[in-house]
């Protein structure tokens, strides 16, 4: 396993959906992360998979036919996941906030929306269940994301929540930060 963001936020995949689970990918983006979560869930889960781009969906939906997996994938902003999933029903959601690699630079996630998908995320998280976040920033994005973001952060419960902020001290040129966050098992 290489040490990065990408590997954190797909060992926290495994360890927590299993075989039924619900999940959510919030950036489908070119849809790995959706086929994991589709392969861990297996055919009793359930996953979902959100993106505003066109190509993104395109990419998704033919990497999942590929693999022989099934998800609604969605044509949607992830500010808008909680039309689609039941409160309160979600084992894991995984977010990969900035760009889509290789995509068009000048369509980026921006903070108001990013928080009101992370807020609606928390509601739709079930007790116990884990978000993970991928927070891209720097270069074209800039740091407003970043920095709005981890402030949001910052403000939410600690007896409902439990929040981890990774810092990879000794990498250069502004590396992706991991965050998990955990929905205490007894939250409302």
């Amino acid at each position: 396993m290489g040490y990065n963001t990408l590997a954190l936020a797909h060992a926290l995949i495994r360890r927590y959906v299993k075989p039924g689970a619900h999940c959510i990918d919030a950036t489908a983006g070119r849809g790995r992360d959706t086929a994991l979560l589709c392969a861990c869930a297996g055919t009793e889960g359930k996953v979902w998979a959100f993106d505003i781009q066109p190509e993104a969906i395109e990419q998704t939906r033919a990497l999942l036919a590929q693999n022989g997996q099934t998800a609604q994938v969605i044509l949607d902003s992830h500010a808008n996941m909680e039309h689609y999933v039941p409160p309160a029903s979600i084992d894991c959601i995984v977010f990969n906030f900035g760009r889509l690699p290789g995509g068009d630079p000048n369509i980026v996630t921006t903070a108001q929306t990013s928080i009101t998908a992370i807020e609606a995320g928390l509601r739709l998280l079930k007790p116990g269940g884990a978000m993970s976040l991928s927070l891209y920033y720097g270069g074209a994005n800039g740091y407003e994301e970043r920095d709005a973001i981890l402030d949001y952060l910052r403000t939410l419960d600690d007896k409902k929540y439990a929040i981890l902020v990774g810092d990879w001290v000794n990498r250069k040129h502004d590396p992706p930060i991991p965050i998990v966050i955990w929905k205490e098992a007894t939250a409302n």
